[in-house]
């Protein structure tokens, strides 16, 4: 499928200004390498090139064709796209002979034009073809895999990843309803979910759980974020900074037991003969927690579950003078 642009889709960047002043890109710092993780429509990424010095440095990266497109416009040479997962940074700073990078910001999530564009198949209030794939040059479709996956199967994923108490149910209805015709459009998928749902909090779609299970499922979300996040901190050079924007409770939870298990050293045995000097220091520190401000939900509906925190990575020597 050839997606084309829709120039009325737009997008509002949440946390934007938080998100860039997170960075600290100031001083010396402004002259240092950054990753922008999830270029969406690029607001983050011109934040950041807008701080950057003369010889400063920026590698965004998206999976999505039109995210490129967009970003191909850019006319910086400090700039540039990379059409893959910041799962794959590593691989991407090793081909470039970068070895230390001074800040990572991921904006996680979906986008406004992605869920606006009934082609995407994000949307359970629009009527289009269930994709739901990031990436619509590569792998598995939304359609695809509930054409194939088994009644347990599809259970797991919307229990584990929508989190979602008649997973069970919705499964029994997608299997039955696939033995009647394909499901390949959202609204098929949307009505047979409120077919299983029969209750709900006020205001909330049934399907809401359902469709962002499966986009989750379909795109590898969650895996992608584990193996990101710790590659980005690996990469971290002394006093970099890692911000992470999320927007729902799953993603959030992992980026939260990241950061801390970073911020806390492990403690030895009380009962070793150790000095306080020699006692092991925490590899990063927290920078806090923030939530966008009532102006900007009011602004943007879609920012009100969006959750960004942050931490500096520190850098110490043992006692033999090498540094981790």
């Amino acid at each position: 499928m050839t997606l084309q642009p829709v120039p009325e889709l737009q997008h509002r960047t949440v946390l934007l200004e938080e998100a860039v002043e997170a960075l600290a890109i100031e001083g010396e710092r402004a002259d240092g390498v950054y990753l922008d993780g999830t270029f969406g429509r690029g607001g983050h990424s011109r934040a950041i090139l807008a701080k950057l010095g003369p010889r400063g440095r920026l590698i965004a990266f998206d999976k999505d064709p039109l995210a490129i497109a967009t970003a191909e416009k850019i006319a910086d040479p400090r700039f540039e796209i990379v059409h893959d997962s910041f799962a794959t940074l590593d691989e991407a700073l090793a081909a470039r002979g970068i070895a230390k990078v001074d800040g990572v910001l991921m904006d996680l999530g979906i986008s406004s034009p992605q869920v606006d564009d009934a082609a995407r198949g994000f949307s359970f209030r629009l009527d289009g073809p269930l994709d739901m794939r990031m990436d619509t040059t590569r792998g598995m479709s939304a359609a695809d895999w509930l054409a194939t996956a088994d009644e347990q199967q599809i259970a797991k994923v919307i229990r584990d990843y929508g989190e979602e108490r008649f997973a069970l149910q919705i499964a029994k209805k997608i299997v039955a309803g696939r033995a009647v015709e394909p499901i390949s459009s959202t609204r098929q998928l949307a009505a047979l979910v409120a077919q299983a749902v029969k209750t709900r909090e006020k205001g909330k779609d049934p399907a809401t759980r359902t469709f962002q299970a499966v986009r989750i499922f379909v795109n590898q979300e969650l895996e992608e974020l584990e193996i990101g996040l710790e590659k980005a901190f690996r990469q971290m050079a002394q006093h970099g900074r890692l911000v992470v924007i999320s927007f729902h409770s799953l993603e959030d939870r992992i980026v939260k037991q990241f950061m801390a298990s970073k911020a806390h050293a492990p403690q030895p045995d009380r009962r070793l003969p150790i000095r306080a000097a020699d006692l092991p220091r925490p590899a990063a520190r927290l920078l806090g927690r923030v939530k966008p401000s009532d102006a900007e939900v009011a602004a943007n509906p879609r920012a009100r579950s969006a959750v960004m925190r942050s931490v500096e990575r520190l850098i110490h020597s043992d006692s033999t003078g090498a540094q981790p």
